[in-house]
């Protein structure tokens, strides 16, 4: 195992990652901005070294501030997290090079998977179903039009750079396509550096279900489903798992074909398959190689530590897991807490002033936050996710909703009275939302209030 591991992160997902090295006797590292000198993640890594001031370009994304920092404590490895670099190809073939171990993907499969035209290539290669579109980027509107005219009205273009719901705009006729294509293509040119653009069949009521795997070069193994349809502007809300409502036959044939993508492909460490479900048929999104937001669900319904298993594949070890040993037990749910107000979404910064987090069986909190701590406004506002693992969906949604009751966060606003609500509506109850639905739940709000 590794000697030291430095943790190019911060907040939740730094101390997540700091907690399993401990639990395998690897010493780490923390880096930080100067508006992160008293973070948490600072204080419990064995070294912590500032890196930059508070913007996310001068010190968290900074590669060659973050590879300094690697070179003066002798950091045998390097744990991405997610977001900042994690899906930073530039960076992992850095970390190659300077002759440290990058824990996740190789620099070639971040490439891969981080161009969407790419991932669809090789998910057709391995015989993953694809939503109708075009085969490839598109030059101009004829080709989109005709891309549009094979897969059937509606439509969406979408950035071949995309990512987080960025770059993506729905067509639902030719005017509409012909008036818009231009803009969505220059907005993809804007925010990911590449004006090439796709065009696939847009699904109007789709769940979005993923799949976990942990692969080491030549098998992959899944680890269940989740579901994350519940999100507002393609920004994920609520997550669960496993994904509930599936049928047998499809669940099996999608954690079949995520896994065969993955080694069909020599991929080695943790992933993420992403799909959308719609009408019993199932067709491919995204690969995510890296660790998830929403993990947590999958660790509480397997027993498996997904960060461990990550630690010990970038070491050389053995998967040592084989797809008839892993079993999902019960459910699970998690909410993202984030600093925004919940229901206009703006950004909540602020110091807090009362802090608490809920106990008892079945419930996890993953934080990094605590009384007297300040939320900078630089950075993503996610502050905290809240788990509750029951035995049943329902168990595990009413234990979410006891769990929300105790956990007191003042100071600032959290998005906690809309996942409150979210939980308690029927669509949620009966399993009937989708990816929309809450945009369309809030509109509905929106207009009742007015």
């Amino acid at each position: 195992m590794f000697r030291k591991v430095l943790v190019a992160n911060r907040g939740e997902i730094a101390l997540r990652v700091i907690r399993t090295c401990r639990e395998l006797g690897i010493p780490t590292v923390a880096i930080y901005s100067e508006a992160d000198r008293s973070a948490l993640h600072v204080r419990f890594a064995d070294e912590a070294v500032c890196i930059g001031p508070a913007s996310a370009a001068r010190s968290y994304l900074h590669i060659p501030s973050v590879l300094a920092a690697a070179e003066i404590t002798d950091a045998e490895a390097i744990h991405p997290g997610y977001g900042f670099l994690a899906e930073n190809a530039s960076f992992a073939s850095a970390v190659e090079q300077s002759g440290r171990v990058f824990v996740g993907p190789t620099s070639d499969h971040l490439r891969l998977f981080g161009d969407k035209i790419q991932a669809k290539e090789a998910a057709r290669a391995a015989g993953v179903p694809l939503l109708g579109g075009s085969d490839g980027a598109v030059d101009g509107i004829d080709e989109a039009l005709a891309a549009a005219a094979l897969a059937g009205w509606p439509v969406m273009v979408k950035a071949a750079g995309g990512g987080g719901g960025r770059g993506m705009r729905v067509f639902d006729d030719e005017a509409a396509l012909r008036r818009g294509f231009d803009t969505a293509r220059a907005e993809a040119e804007a925010a990911f550096g590449t004006g090439r653009v796709f065009v696939e069949r847009f699904l109007r009521r789709p769940r979005h279900v993923e799949v976990q795997v942990v692969a080491d070069g030549t098998h992959a193994v899944t680890l269940g489903t989740r579901d994350c349809s519940l999100q507002r502007r393609h920004q994920k809300i609520i997550e669960e798992a496993p994904a509930p409502g599936l049928d047998p036959a499809l669940e099996r044939a999608m954690r079949d074909a995520a896994a065969g993508l993955l080694a069909s492909v020599g991929y080695r460490t943790v992933a993420t398959v992403e799909f959308l479900v719609e009408d019993g048929a199932f067709f491919f999104l995204e690969v995510n190689p890296r660790i998830q937001v929403e993990h947590p669900v999958t660790e509480e319904v397997t027993g498996i530590d997904l960060v461990a298993m990550q630690l010990r594949l970038a070491a050389g070890e053995p998967l040592g897991l084989r797809e008839e040993d892993v079993v999902v037990r019960g459910h699970a749910i998690e909410i993202r807490v984030n600093a925004e107000d919940p229901w206009t979404f703006r950004p909540s910064p602020g110091r807090i002033v009362g802090y608490h987090e809920p106990g008892g069986p079945g419930v996890r909190v993953d934080s990094a936050i605590h009384e007297d701590a300040v939320v900078p406004p630089f950075y993503d506002s996610l502050v905290a996710k809240l788990i509750a693992r029951g035995e049943t969906r329902e168990h595990a949604r009413r234990r979410l909703l006891g769990a929300m009751d105790e956990m007191v966060v003042e100071g600032i606003a959290t998005t906690m009275p809309l996942q409150r609500a979210l939980l308690q509506d029927a669509a949620f109850i009966e399993a009937t939302y989708y990816t929309k639905y809450v945009d369309g739940w809030l509109a509905q709000r929106a207009a009742d209030t007015d």
